[in-house]
Parts: structure tokens; C-alpha cells; sequence
């Protein structure tokens, strides 16, 4: 019985060490083993071997032969555990990490600062947003997912230790060191940031250390140069400064790093770092909050301890603790375990040596903190070291997916701080005349760029104030962007005095929105902001923070996050005005809405295929899904001259999608505010109509293409003189005048009653022998008579005014000569039967030319970025940009195909995927998608099943129209083929 009491009394003891140690933070999954495996290799240990794990010495990957020496020399001949790596390359980094670890005869613990990643100290790595900016993201699980990447970047690396996050308070503004580095200064969003940090890092594999203990976050000064002080009592640094480590302790933080303070709250010594402090290090952190983990000090060669002097016992004279290793001694007697970059870890192991042999140092407490650092090297997998391989080491530290965070870390971080009358996010662009004007010293033309894209935007340059005033009268919105190097967090961050002087007399006259892409104690500078409407936060000056905060000052992305820090007399922490996104396009990478960058390489294969066997002289391509633009790319040159590459804002003549870009629109308002019916008449909208053949014709049959009217008729052969087939003077001349003031091409003008004899030719034209399917332009010729008709106002002002204005189309228009230089025009035909002359600034239609270059058929001009805002306005069933421009069910009774029965797949002027084998698309997408192409090369289609926009501009027609190739050779649809192929959710 007493044997049986006895067993179970072990088994009990037994099972309760083993549940303790499992909640150890430095306890592997195999806890038995790993004990095995720290007390084997414990005890095969000589006291120098032992002495020498706990010294964690500096590497740098660029450093020379000699100081690699010195390292090897640390490692075989003093044992040292750890390396901890600065500056140089990961490339370089690895091959010198494997030579290390090959010589050691114990694994080498190897550490690393990469609190926003391998870029604070390695080149050719990842920077993810400094923890400032995290600090403004509400949704923690983002912050899991940076710490997990970061984590797995270090993995890859050989690292084991990542020192991050830093979980100081940064109370106060001035801190030279913390600052960026910290998550803001409210405690509770900095614990929470640094536990999901903490657990995406550690699960990754990599052990996270927490620091500056006890609190570096209100200081003046940086403890890398001198001892700063922290002044407030013991209650205060409970409450607040110590707040973090509590929590993350309880969640199992591995390691804390000690940070070189004074802290008399705490620490009764004045001067005396709180890294030497017993109470502070055992007493506070081992024993007050239970911490378990490996105690790392800060870097011992800082002046904060560095400089330390011990004073002799009469007060006067003093002794420079570094030099001998006292420094280290007393640091590990404090209750440290590891000595991060001692000034000279072989004096220091030595002074250990002594200490232990005249019982300064126990047995016990020396197993006490080797035994944990071996238990680290265990749980990172140092049982089974594998050097690190380097074949593919960049690309694996450089990935897709740290873009795609990146990406969404800054879409959720901008804060909005100031927002008087709603100025933001803008609306009514049609009354917005906008300008840009750039403050600091980085480069600001990723924002300018992102602006443009979704409306006019000027950017404005001065030497003096009062020039810049007088240029900024033309404008009633003025943008202006604080631009600071995003190089590292501690670059200058500050307004010059110029600058916030001509910030607040730019404010005095214009609406002024002011966005800081940079940290948010900028603001504090801002004596008043009476005069300013708007204040956004972007933190950052990466070319993603300037995309993102482009787009969210036009609500094309929400704004939800939060100022993470009080700024200034105005700007208090946790600050922020929130608004949902308008519908307007964003910009983004493809696997944010489920397609595959590496898939849509196709696009590029197939159009550059396309430009290498001149089928067109140049591309623009755009792809958006789900209102985000994840593809616009350009592709050859203007002409096969290739002079001039193709340009974003370049704008091409988009023929026959002006159908559905003009024309379209404006009768779909007209139907829905009751003026017309799909069963209108021609005889009831135009009264000449009464007596033609064509009187019964409805807008639904001529929209579908089904009411027997001819494709096309060359109305400009009639114009040309019989004998020589040139422009005929009875119809032309070379000068404008009053009778002749139709421009068709350059120095060349149609006579100005030749639009009238279009329209009678068209009412008098025959009919088809029988009713089948015949695309014809015609309806759009009569439909052109009929709106302007109507509204008493040309077909160009008025696309104008009901759309392309307010949709920021400022780069569609009719007769582009007007407002772009022709270096912006892409060139259409060398004509050599009607105008006899390059055509660029004029519309290649002749019909269209004919009509003053506007036609209800022809004669748009755009880019590929304003077509995706018609065409996604469309999508979106007629809402856009914060706007409605049509009812929902306005775009469904157009985006019917009414004869399908009759073999006739067209909607109401929208194209529609064919009824066979042959048509206008790929066969590969939905029978509710719609869209047009145009005789140029262009093509434009949307998807409302997979929210797909797809956009090709080209001008296939140059130098001759001819053979058309890309529809021969299927580009268009094949390129529509690899972008459903590309799809992966």
C-alpha cells in the first residue's frame, strides 16, 4: 500500500514539473527530449564553455578579413553562444553565418534587430511599415500576419532571435531614439500591437524578445550616446511602462531585452543603469512579473552603460567599469542572462572565470541562465542545425506575398485627422479645379501620379510665395504633401519655418488638404489649423503609402485607422475620421482579388507578341477585378518609329467605343427620365423621319443592330474630286472660314452645311433587302441629331456634363488636338484616300471627321484608366465615384440581348458574348457581360459575374488600316482567355 501511495505520489510530482515546464516560453513541443539534450550538453561542458554562452557577440556580413578572424577566434577559442548580425547583405550574412556555425562546437544562437524586418540592417531585403504606422491599423490580425512574415524572413535567414517588438510608450514626442519605432503611446493599442507581433513572430519559429525594459518611451534622450532618465514613480511605471511586458509574459514572450536608464523610481542609485539593477532585472522582472524567458541586456558597448563609472569607497576616485568586464559581471549578476555586444567579451568571460572559482558566481546560477539559452537553441531546431541554403536566399526574402501586406498594412493605416465640412473624401469633381503643390525634401510623384489617375490634377511649382499664391488662384482645391525620406524612422521629419508659412497663406485663399508622409509629430508644428480643411496621415513615404493615400483621398479605399499618438495642440491620440470607399477604382496587386500574377505573365507574352509582329505600333492594356485596377501596362511605341514609347496618359482614338462611352449613356438617361422608350419611334423623336422608310424603326431594333439600316456608308467619296479622288474645293478649303469651318485634318475644312446632307443621306438611304443581325453606324448618326437636338447642346459638352467631368475622365474627350499636345496623341493612319496626311489629333473616322470630329459613332478619345471608369460604372449597375447615374435596373434592361431567338446576340448598343462558336469574346465568360471594340483595335468589356473590367487601346490602323491582324490572329480574345485562366478564387 505504502508503494502504491508512494507511485502515485511521483507520478502526480512528475506529471505537475512537466505541466510547468510546458508553460516554460522557451519549452520545445518534445519537452522531455529537449531537457535531455540542454543536460547532456550542459554537462559535457567545461566552465569556460559554459561562461561563454552567455556572450552574444556583433557581426557585421561587410566587414574584412580581420575582424573575421576575430569572430572565429570568439567562437573556437572563448565558446561564445550567440552572434548577434548588423549591416551588410543576406547573401553575404548566410555564407559567413554557415562558415560560424560549422566551427562552433556548440550551435550558435543568432540574433538580430528586425523590428519592420531584414532592412534595418541588411540590404536587398524587406521593410515592412515601421511600427508607428501599425499602430494606426485597427485590425490586429494584420499585425499577427507582419510579425509571422517577418518572422519567416528570419527563419530563412538563420535567425533565431528577432529583437522586436519594441514596447515602449512613446509618451513623448522628442524621443530621439524610439519614436517610429514604437506603436503609439496609448498603452493598451502598443500591448496589443506587441501581442500580435509577438505570435505571429513566434509562430513563425522565431523568438521574440520585448524592449527597452523597464520603458525607453519617455526620454529625451538616446541611451546608444548617454544614460537617459525616466522620471516618474514606481506606480506610474507599473501602470504604464511595465504594462506590456505583463501581458505579453502571461502569453509567452521568450525574451526581454534591459534597457541602459535611469530610472530613480525604481533604482534608489542615481546614475545607476537599470541594466545593472538587480531590483530592476531579478527582483521586477524575474520575480515581481514571473518572467521565465531568457534575459538579454542591451548592447553593453552603449554609452548609457558604457560610460558607467563605479565610484571608490571615499567618493572621489572612480574606475571605468568597462574595460576589465566588470560592466558584463555586474550585469549578469543583476539577473541577466545574456551579454549583447560586450566591449570585450574575453576579458568578461574571464572576470566570469574568477568569479565563479572564488563562488562570486554559483553553480546555480550559472546552469540557471546557460541552461535557458540552451533550451532557446533547442526549441529553434539547433539540435538539427542546417546551414542556410543562398541559391535562391533574395527572392525568398523579397516575395509576392510581403507586397500584398505591405499593400494592405498601408490601406489600413492612413488616418484622416482633419476633415472640416467633409471635405474628404472629394466629390463632385466636376466642380473641383485641383492642384498639387510639394513640401519636403523626398520625391512626392508616386502621390502626384496616383492623383491624376482619378481626376485633373496640376502640380504647381514656385520660388517665391507670392508667385505660387498668384498661380494657385486658378484653383479652388489645393493638395499639398509633406514628402520626408522614408530611408529609415529617424530621418529629419519636421516643416521647414518657409514651408508652414506658405502652408498657412496657400490655406488663407485656397480649400487646402494636407497630407503628412511622414512621422505624426510633423503636426506639431502646426500653430493653427483654422484655414486647413483636411489633414491626412500617411506615415510613410514609400511608393505604396503615396498610392494609397492618393486613393483614399478619393474614396476609392475606405479610411478607417486611428492616430496612434497625440500630436500637438490639435491631434490627440486615437484620433481619426472614418468614411466607407465611393466605388471608384483602386489600385492593387492581382492576388488581393483572387487572380495570379505570375498567370497574367500571359498578358505580357501575348501582347508584346502582338507589338514584336506589328500588328499595332502600341498597347494599352488594363485589368481590373472587383473595382480594383490590377494590371495597366503599355506596350510598344506610338509608331514603328518607336520615337516615342506609350505612356499612361497617352490618349488613343477609341473609334466604335464611343458608342458606349458617349452616345450610350446619354440616351440610357434619357429612357429613364421618360423622354424616350426602347419603343420609340424614329418617326415621334425626329418628325423628318415621318415620311421614311425608317419611321418605325424603334431605338431597341436600331440598338441591336436589327432594324435593316446599312453598316456603313463612305459619305466623303462624294466629297472628293471625281479625277484626282482628292479633297474636292467645291466642299473644301485649306483656311477657315464661316462657310468652310469644319476641321477634318489639319489645314483642312469641310464646308459647313456638309453635316445636314450626312443626316438626309441617312433618312433617304434604302433599307435591307431582309431583317437579320448587320452591326451599322447609323443609329448612332441619328441618335447624335436627336440628343443635341434635345438638349440644344453639342454631344461633346454634353458627355461632358453628365459624366466624364464628374467621373474624373479628364482624359476622354472629343477633338483631343484641343486639349493635349500631340506628344500625348496616338498617331491613327498615314491617309492616303481622304485627308492624304498623318492623322494624330483628329479622329480617324471620316464620318465622325466630317461632323467637326464629333460623332455619335465615333470620335472619342481616351486612355485605358478613363474607359475602366465607364466601363465599371456600368458594372457597378450605374453608381460610381459616391454617385448614381443610373437605376440598377436602367443597365439590366439595356444589357438584354431581345433577338436572341433570332440568331442576333447584341444587347441594347452593348456587344454580347456570341451565341456560337464565333464572336467578340474569348467563349470563356458569362453571358451577362457586355462591352464594344473599335475598327482602331480597340476593346473594352466587363464581367458583372466576375466583377472583371478589361480595356485594350491600340491603333492598329498604322500606318494603314488594311489587314486587320489582331483580330485575325484572335489578340484580343486570347488575351481575355489568360486573364480568366488567371483567376484563382
Amino acid at each position: 500500500m505504502r508503494y502504491i501511495l508512494s507511485l502515485i505520489t511521483f507520478i502526480v510530482f512528475s506529471n505537475t514539473v512537466i505541466s510547468q515546464d510546458a508553460d516554460h516560453p522557451l519549452a520545445a513541443k518534445d519537452i522531455q527530449a529537449q531537457k535531455k539534450w540542454v543536460d547532456s550538453l550542459y554537462n559535457t561542458m567545461s566552465l569556460e564553455e559554459k561562461i561563454g554562452q552567455l556572450f552574444m557577440v556583433q557581426v557585421f556580413s561587410n566587414q574584412d578579413k580581420a575582424t573575421e578572424n576575430k569572430i572565429v577566434n570568439l567562437i573556437r577559442d572563448n565558446h561564445i553562444g550567440g552572434l548577434i548580425y548588423s549591416k551588410g547583405g543576406p547573401v553575404r550574412q548566410a555564407k559567413l553565418n554557415n562558415l560560424y556555425q560549422a566551427i562552433s562546437k556548440t550551435p550558435l544562437l543568432i540574433g538580430m534587430d528586425a523590428e519592420w524586418g531584414l532592412s534595418m540592417r541588411l540590404d536587398s531585403t524587406y521593410a515592412f511599415p515601421w511600427n508607428m504606422t501599425l499602430g494606426a491599423i485597427r485590425d490586429n490580425a494584420l499585425i499577427e500576419r507582419t510579425g509571422y512574415h517577418i518572422g519567416e524572413h528570419c527563419k530563412r535567414i538563420g535567425v533565431h532571435f528577432n529583437f522586436a517588438p519594441v514596447v515602449d510608450i512613446n509618451t513623448n514626442p522628442k524621443n530621439p531614439i524610439i519614436g517610429n519605432r514604437s506603436f503609439g503611446e496609448d498603452r493598451d493599442n502598443v500591448t496589443e500591437k506587441a501581442l500580435a507581433f509577438m505570435k505571429g513572430m513566434q509562430d513563425a519559429g522565431v523568438l521574440a524578445n520585448a524592449k527597452h525594459f523597464p520603458g525607453h518611451g519617455d526620454t529625451e534622450s538616446d541611451s546608444h550616446k548617454t544614460l537617459p532618465t525616466i522620471n516618474f514613480d514606481e506606480k506610474r511605471i507599473d501602470s504604464v511602462e511595465l504594462y506590456p511586458y505583463k501581458k505579453l509574459i502571461k502569453k509567452g514572450l521568450s525574451s526581454v531585452m534591459v534597457a541602459h536608464l535611469n530610472v530613480p523610481g525604481l533604482e534608489p542609485r542615481n546614475g545607476f543603469p537599470s541594466s545593472l539593477s538587480k531590483h530592476v532585472v531579478t527582483d521586477i522582472l524575474k520575480d515581481s512579473l514571473q518572467f521565465k524567458g531568457l534575459i538579454f541586456t542591451d548592447a553593453l558597448e552603449m554609452k548609457g552603460v558604457a560610460d558607467y563609472i563605479e565610484k571608490g569607497i571615499d567618493g572621489n576616485s572612480a574606475t571605468n567599469m568597462t574595460k576589465d568586464g566588470d560592466i558584463d559581471l555586474m550585469a549578469f549578476l543583476a539577473g541577466n542572462d545574456v551579454m549583447l555586444m560586450s566591449v570585450n567579451p574575453e576579458q568578461a568571460i574571464q572576470k566570469f572565470v574568477t568569479a565563479y572559482t572564488n563562488d562570486v558566481i554559483s553553480e546555480e546560477r550559472l546552469s540557471h541562465s546557460v541552461k535557458k539559452i540552451l533550451m532557446a537553441k533547442y526549441k529553434v531546431g539547433l539540435h538539427n542545425y542546417m546551414p542556410i541554403g543562398t541559391s535562391t536566399l533574395v527572392e525568398d526574402l523579397n516575395r509576392l506575398k510581403d507586397d500584398l501586406l505591405y499593400e494592405e498594412l498601408l490601406e489600413n493605416a492612413i488616418t484622416v485627422v482633419r476633415n472640416k465640412s467633409e471635405v474628404l473624401p472629394l466629390r463632385n469633381l466636376q466642380t473641383k479645379k485641383i492642384a498639387y503643390v510639394q513640401f519636403g525634401d523626398d520625391d512626392g510623384s508616386t502621390f502626384y501620379n496616383e492623383l491624376k489617375k482619378y481626376t485633373k490634377v496640376h502640380r504647381i511649382e514656385a520660388e517665391k510665395l507670392d508667385e505660387m499664391i498668384t498661380k494657385l488662384q486658378n484653383y479652388n482645391t489645393v493638395i499639398i504633401g509633406l514628402h520626408r525620406s522614408n530611408d529609415n524612422p529617424w530621418k529629419d521629419y519636421e516643416f521647414t519655418d518657409k514651408e508652414l508659412v506658405w502652408l498657412y497663406e496657400i490655406a488663407r485663399t485656397n480649400t487646402v488638404i494636407l497630407d503628412v508622409f511622414t512621422r505624426p509629430y510633423a503636426l506639431i508644428d502646426l500653430k493653427t489649423v483654422e484655414n486647413i480643411e483636411g489633414i491626412v496621415m500617411s506615415y510613410q513615404n514609400s511608393e505604396i503609402a503615396q498610392q494609397k493615400s492618393a486613393q483614399a483621398i478619393f474614396g476609392a479605399i475606405p479610411v478607417k485607422a486611428k492616430l496612434p499618438v497625440s500630436t500637438g495642440e490639435y491631434f490627440k491620440v486615437n484620433d481619426g475620421f472614418t468614411y466607407n470607399a465611393l466605388n471608384s477604382l483602386s489600385y492593387g496587386l492581382p492576388e488581393r482579388v483572387g487572380m495570379s500574377s505570375e498567370l497574367l505573365k500571359r498578358v505580357d507574352s501575348i501582347a508584346q507578341y502582338a507589338v514584336d509582329n506589328k500588328m499595332t505600333p502600341g498597347i494599352q492594356l488594363l485589368i481590373a477585378r472587383k473595382g480594383k485596377v490590377i494590371y495597366n501596362k503599355n506596350f510598344g511605341h506610338h509608331t514603328y518609329s518607336k520615337e516615342q514609347k506609350v505612356k499612361f496618359d497617352d490618349v488613343y482614338d477609341v473609334a466604335s467605343l464611343t458608342k458606349i462611352l458617349a452616345t450610350l449613356p446619354l440616351v440610357m438617361e434619357l429612357e429613364e427620365k421618360g423622354a424616350v422608350s426602347l419603343d420609340t419611334k424614329l418617326s415621334k423623336m425626329l418628325p423628318e423621319y415621318m415620311s421614311s422608310n425608317k419611321k418605325n424603326v424603334t431605338i431597341k431594333q436600331m440598338l441591336s443592330h436589327y432594324a435593316r439600316l446599312k453598316p456603313w456608308i463612305p459619305f466623303y467619296v462624294a466629297t472628293l474630286d471625281s479625277v484626282t479622288k482628292k479633297p474636292d474645293p467645291k466642299y473644301y478649303r485649306t483656311k477657315f472660314s464661316s462657310k468652310f469651318n469644319i476641321k477634318v485634318a489639319e489645314n483642312l475644312y469641310l464646308r459647313q452645311d456638309y453635316p445636314d446632307s450626312i443626316q438626309k443621306i441617312i433618312k433617304d438611304s434604302d433599307l435591307l433587302s431582309r431583317l437579320r443581325y448587320r452591326y451599322s453606324d447609323m443609329p448612332y448618326y441619328i441618335l447624335k441629331k436627336y440628343i443635341e437636338k434635345y438638349y440644344n447642346k453639342g454631344l461633346d459638352e454634353l458627355v461632358q456634363d453628365h459624366f466624364y467631368q464628374s467621373l474624373g475622365a479628364n482624359y476622354t474627350t472629343y477633338n483631343p488636338s484641343v486639349k493635349f499636345s500631340n506628344i500625348n496623341i496616338i498617331p491613327t493612319e498615314i491617309d492616303d484616300y481622304y485627308r492624304y496626311q498623318e492623322i494624330q489629333g483628329y479622329v480617324h473616322d471620316m464620318g465622325a471627321a466630317m461632323q467637326n470630329g464629333v460623332g455619335g459613332h465615333a470620335g472619342i478619345f481616351s486612355n485605358a484608366n478613363d474607359v475602366a471608369k465607364l466601363m465599371q460604372l456600368y458594372l457597378q449597375k450605374g453608381y460610381y465615384g459616391g454617385k448614381r447615374y443610373f437605376k440598377t435596373e436602367t443597365l439590366d434592361k439595356f444589357n438584354t440581348c431581345y433577338y436572341c431567338e433570332s440568331d442576333n446576340r447584341r444587347g441594347i448598343g452593348f456587344d454580347k458574348p456570341q451565341l456560337g462558336d464565333e464572336g467578340p469574346t474569348c467563349g470563356c465568360l458569362s453571358m451577362t457581360s457586355f462591352g464594344h471594340s473599335g475598327f482602331t483595335g480597340t476593346y473594352a468589356w466587363a464581367d458583372p459575374e466576375e466583377e472583371i473590367v478589361y480595356i485594350f487601346l491600340a491603333n492598329r490602323t498604322y500606318p494603314k488600316a488594311g489587314k486587320n491582324l489582331l483580330l485575325r490572329e484572335n489578340i484580343r480574345t486570347n488575351i481575355q482567355e489568360a486573364i480568366y485562366d488567371a483567376i484563382i478564387e
